[in-house]
């Protein structure tokens, strides 16, 4: 796809909806953002084999005191220099967190012995740079403890630039998260992972250039680093409220919230030292409850609820609140009416949208209808800079009620490309359904043209006058979006229709980090869902296996197209038996060898017919993450 203009600048609607904004004015945001500043990486530039992972230095138009452009939100550009302070900073005397480098913040908790590490970042590289980072200007300590806050990449993906799995397994470092984190790990970065890490780039706008015109903010924080993350998993499990540890002299009170901002996450709390960790159940922006990179439709009631049970469980004794994205809130007073605002905001959604529903609205009127009061908008904090209210109704009704509205009309709808087909011919063709939509881009109706230009793109992606019709409007509602998600969605929409999209990239050598520290049931689960069922029918088999490394068995069986597994077990009809280590199996699952070569090693023996491995493991799917979004 050849390339037109890169960007085009604001409009005059969008200019007129900008300046219309209101922005958050209290200046204790950038006290608080700045408080505590020790020093900066001493480049800006974090690097991986001579490979940019992140550069605060592309960043550098943020600058606190430069007035918003025309083509950025003024709130969203207030939040984003906010985010933009980037360094090591003193919480606290025995608190450190390292924020800027990364989308999210690690956190150092400081023990008799060493340092508790909360949440090491997305990838090896920024993690190893917040520990040098603190190491430079604190003094170095080992990494006695490592803990997870919940499940997404961005809290574990860079424990490897902390510890190893070596420590790990010598007991010289433990890893703690709360129950049910690497099922949960699992079932959103390995089985969704291909179609989430593809939808993820229209929601972080990695491939955006940053720029007033491109990538600003990922609302949670500035950057997503580049990279692949790593896993260790769990060798301490959570499992209550109020349970405590005393972790290097450390004493630490948890709170599980399952099924709040993921569905495993937990809190804590430091008696000793007054601190109060809310991991990402609470942030200085309204979150999604559900991303549009896509995940389990997160439950606003209950994140309410636990918001409000950490009141009640810590509330008299905050003296810092921190957590695992954005800056903290000191002070007692502060720290509780943040609790409180963080609270209400999570109920007000809920109990809104779903006194809609009850009415009869359907979600798209839910989402027109609503809008934030002034309780909330008055604070950065409860803005939608990373989730959006419009989204956010949209999910409240889906945990409910589903995606369907209710309307038979909608319950069979035809796909994009069909449906695109039969719109064109109902407006008069392209050249009709064109000029009506460039009529309403020139009024400043983006939405209405994005809407009917998009059924023209996938009724023929070879439409140029369409292709740029469509991405001068997303671009437009890029600009005019206080949501970074919404923007970067809007601005990676724009950009694939004008230069097409990324090359793929293979899904399983991604996961390969993640896949390392995963069980066999859960290696397996990944695989299965990667099976062509059309090459498999009539087929019925079992395989035994030997893992020996962890001292486990399995059978392994295709039925009915698809795969079953049971532990512990051989079955006495298996057509082969093969003894290997799980360390082995993973490498070859992530294409890092092969099953030939491993067994021309002497790392695995067999005792049937080999064939059959070729009946399941030459029969998976490949899968990229390059795949179209905004063209068929």
């Amino acid at each position: 796809m050849s390339a037109t203009q890169a960007h085009k600048p604001a409009t005059a609607h969008t200019q007129k909806r900008n300046q219309a904004c209101t922005v958050p004015h209290d200046p204790g945001d950038f006290e608080r953002a700045a408080r505590g500043f020790i020093a900066s990486h001493p480049t800006g530039r974090i690097e991986e084999d001579g490979r940019k992972v992140s550069d605060v230095n592309d960043y550098t138009f943020l600058a606190v005191g430069n007035p918003a452009p025309d083509t950025v939100n003024p709130s969203l550009w207030r939040h984003a220099q906010l985010n933009n302070h980037h360094g090591l900073f003193e919480v606290r005397p025995g608190v450190w967190q390292v924020r800027g480098y990364d989308i999210s913040n690690i956190t150092f908790i400081e023990g008799a012995t060493g340092w508790i590490v909360i949440d090491p970042l997305t990838v090896e590289a920024t993690a190893r740079a917040g520990y040098e980072l603190i190491t430079a200007h604190v003094g170095h300590k080992p990494v006695v403890a490592v803990i997870y806050t919940h499940s997404h990449t961005d809290h574990f993906g860079g424990v490897l630039g902390v510890t190893s799995q070596e420590d790990v397994d010598a007991g010289r470092c433990m890893v703690i998260a709360p129950e049910g984190f690497l099922h949960e790990t699992v079932g959103e970065n390995v089985i969704a992972g291909p179609a989430m890490a593809r939808r993820a780039t229209y929601q972080f706008g990695p491939l955006l250039p940053p720029a007033p015109t491109g990538h600003i903010d990922c609302g949670l924080g500035g950057v997503i680093p580049m990279g692949a993350p790593g896993l260790i998993a769990p060798t301490v499990d959570i499992t209550r409220t109020g349970q405590e540890m005393v972790v290097d002299g450390v004493r630490i009170v948890f709170q599980l919230t399952p099924e709040t901002e993921a569905p495993a996450e937990m809190n804590f709390f430091f008696p000793d030292l007054g601190a109060l960790c809310m991991a990402e159940n609470c942030s200085h922006t309204m979150h999604n409850l559900v991303p549009i990179r896509g995940a389990l439709v997160r439950n606003s009631l209950k994140w309410s609820k636990y918001i409000n049970e950490a009141i009640d469980l810590f509330g008299a004794q905050i003296d810092v609140l921190f957590t695992s994205h954005n800056w903290p809130r000191w002070g007692n007073e502060d720290a509780n009416e943040f609790l409180r605002t963080q609270r209400d905001m999570y109920k007000w959604m809920h109990d809104q949208s779903m006194r809609l529903a009850n009415k009869g609205y359907v979600a798209t009127e839910i989402a027109e209808a609503l809008s934030l009061p002034d309780e909330f908008l008055a604070n950065d904090h409860t803005r939608g800079y990373y989730g959006d209210l419009i989204h956010n109704s949209k999910a409240v009704y889906q945990r409910y009620l589903s995606w369907y509205d209710g309307n038979p009309a909608n319950l069979n709808k035809y796909s994009p490309i069909e449906a695109g087909k039969r719109y064109v011919q109902l407006a008069g063709g392209a050249d009709a359904l064109l000029k009506t939509a460039r009529t309403a881009f020139d009024e400043g109706d983006y939405r209405w043209v994005t809407e009917i230009v998009n059924h023209l793109v996938f009724a023929d992606p070879t439409n140029t006058s369409a292709r740029e019709l469509q991405a001068d409007a997303l671009e437009q509602l890029g600009y005019q979006s206080e949501s970074s998600t919404f923007r970067n969605a809007y601005l990676m929409g724009a950009q694939e229709l004008r230069q097409g999209p990324p090359r793929a990239t293979t899904g399983a050598v991604r996961a390969r980090g993640l896949l390392r520290a995963m069980t066999i049931e859960q290696v397996f689960d990944s695989i299965s869902v990667r099976i062509k069922q059309e090459e498999l029918g009539g087929i019925r088999m079992s395989v035994n296996w030997t893992f020996e490394d962890v001292g486990e068995t399995w059978v392994l069986g295709v039925s009915n197209r698809t795969l079953w597994y049971s532990p512990g077990r051989h079955d006495s009809d298996a057509v082969v038996s093969i003894t290997m280590r799980r360390t082995t199996f993973i490498d070859i699952i992530t294409q890092a060898t092969t099953f030939m070569d491993q067994i021309q090693a002497g790392q695995i023996t067999l005792e049937g017919d080999a064939s059959a491995l070729l009946t399941i493991f030459g029969n998976m799917d490949d899968v990229s993450t390059g795949f179209p979004i905004v063209e068929p």
